[in-house]
């Protein structure tokens, strides 16, 4: 491959409109985040059950992303081996999200549970027939080292900037506090048009990212017209993620997905109840966001040229784990301002503004470590497998961060913490309890899975050399079919009979 080839650059307009489909996936993060209070305080549904209803989405969630991705990767049509999904994934995904948010009244809490599981478990899988493709266009759209970050930079911001702009909705309009309810998140009656504005905007981001790369297609690899029976399928399968730098970005992944259940389970408990923040204030760290996400964008790829990406996601990973345990850490030593002070606002704000930016600039970095394998794994299997590698990565993790999806349940009902609470009026013992349960827990897993990359093996030489002995197998392909198609007929007559 040549030197131009390898550091070929992404028009702009595709890195924009590319990046613009993460929207979607960063609002239904957003609103995952709001569930387990939605259900459990305003519905009335026993946080364990909605606990449980989630982690069984998530797991589910993590065997059908593979099974996507091997779709994906050996689907056959005019319209190549992505787009067709991404286009089918919009409107079903709209009607289950927003039937999420309106569960019936009246209902047993085990008809509650099962609405809840049906509805959360297809809303998951349909969003992933979009990101499970779009996801795997990125290594074909950059095959480029450094290009290839810069490219899931977008991705990364834009999906940040989706679940930002979700918060914003959420806390400036339709969540907003009132002085009969401060505490806007628990205004029940603002959940149903706010899912489905939000509903509409991900319809947008979708169809819209998915028709704007519609032109790129022609130049994207077709898979090979064959019949493979299911043996075969899961032979390749296995051979695909068997790789060695793979397994270790799982392994990083399953103690991150651990950490991962953990805080998005219990992120919106502490904002309500142990820092009691309005939903003004949960604005303000919105915009916190806002911030952090373009600046990611920018630093990630530079950390990545200056240090390497391992070496770089490493480092803004520590970093990010000590900033974002901090407010917790300090108010257990009683060094925090007292809740509704102003200064306690401007703390937590910064705080999500620098570990914001350091947690999603390394995000975007193994994200683009990611897609390195996928030439690695095509040297050693002689198949292209993006979506398999893209999305398998994340199927330990969610399994485990299924699993761990239970614990902010177990943890919420074994510190005794009531339902229907009310913020001010939780005995502080308990909010101590729960601090002092998820700031060790969450640490340790954290440290494990920033510690496990070191075994990561592949960096820019190794990616090049890659692409090389890919270029030099196609260049030779080419040369063997043209010396066959140029063979004297003699040749191919030879043994025909007279």
């Amino acid at each position: 491959m040549s030197q131009a080839e390898l550091t070929a650059k992404v028009p702009q307009s595709t890195k924009l409109i590319y990046g613009l489909g993460s929207v979607a996936y960063g609002a239904k993060t957003q609103l995952l985040g709001l569930l387990l209070l939605f259900y459990n305080q305003l519905v009335g549904l026993p946080a364990a059950a909605v606990s449980l209803a989630l982690s069984i989405s998530i797991v589910i969630d993590a065997v059908w992303d593979p099974l996507v991705g091997q779709w994906s990767d050996n689907l056959r049509s005019r319209w190549g081996r992505r787009h067709p999904l991404m286009y089918a994934s919009a409107i079903p995904f709209a009607i289950c999200w927003v039937l999420l948010w309106r569960p019936p009244e009246g209902w047993s809490n085990e008809a509650l549970f099962a609405y809840l599981l049906v509805l959360v478990v297809a809303s998951r899988m349909l969003i992933s027939l979009y990101e499970v493709p779009s996801s795997a266009l990125a290594p074909e759209l950059a095959p480029a080292y450094h290009e290839r970050t810069s490219l899931l930079s977008y991705r990364y911001l834009f999906g940040t900037l989706g679940g930002a702009g979700a918060s914003i909705l959420a806390f400036a309009v339709f969540l907003k506090g009132t002085p009969d309810q401060p505490m806007g998140q628990l205004n029940i009656e603002g959940y149903w048009p706010y899912a489905l504005t939000v509903a509409a905007i991900m319809v947008v981001s979708i169809i819209g990212s998915t028709a704007g790369t519609h032109d790129r297609i022609p130049t994207l690899h077709q898979p090979p017209a064959r019949k493979a029976t299911l043996a075969d399928m899961v032979r390749e399968v296995s051979a695909t993620l068997a790789n060695r730098n793979f397994l270790v970005i799982v392994l990083s992944g399953t103690f991150a997905g651990m950490a991962g259940g953990l805080s998005n389970g219990l992120g919106i408990y502490f904002s309500t109840y142990f820092w009691e923040l309005p939903s003004s204030n949960l604005l303000v760290l919105v915009l916190g966001g806002l911030v952090a996400s373009p600046v990611a964008a920018v630093i990630a790829p530079m950390l990545s040229k200056r240090f390497g990406k391992k070496q770089a996601c490493i480092n803004l990973f520590f970093a990010g784990l000590l900033v974002s345990v901090l407010p917790v850490g300090l108010r257990l030593l009683g060094l925090m301002p007292p809740n509704g002070e102003p200064l306690l606002v401007g703390i937590l704000l910064l705080d999500r503004i620098v570990s914001g930016m350091l947690g999603i600039a390394g995000y975007i970095i193994v994200a683009s470590m990611i897609a390195d394998i996928v030439e690695e794994s095509q040297i050693k299997t002689g198949r292209r497998s993006e979506g398999l590698l893209m999305s398998a990565d994340t199927l330990l993790q969610k399994v485990v961060g299924g699993i761990a999806a239970i614990l902010p349940g177990i943890m919420l009902a074994v510190i005794g913490f009531p339902d229907h609470a009310k913020p001010g009026a939780v005995d502080p013992a308990v909010l101590q309890n729960l601090a002092r349960l998820y700031l060790p827990a969450t640490t340790v897993l954290s440290v494990a899975a920033i510690g496990s990359l070191y075994l990561y093996r592949i960096d820019r030489d190794a990616h090049e050399r890659n692409l090389e002995t890919i270029a030099e197998g196609v260049a030779k392909a080419e040369l063997l079919a043209e010396a066959l198609d140029q063979a004297p007929e003699s040749i191919t007559t030879i043994n025909r009979p007279a």
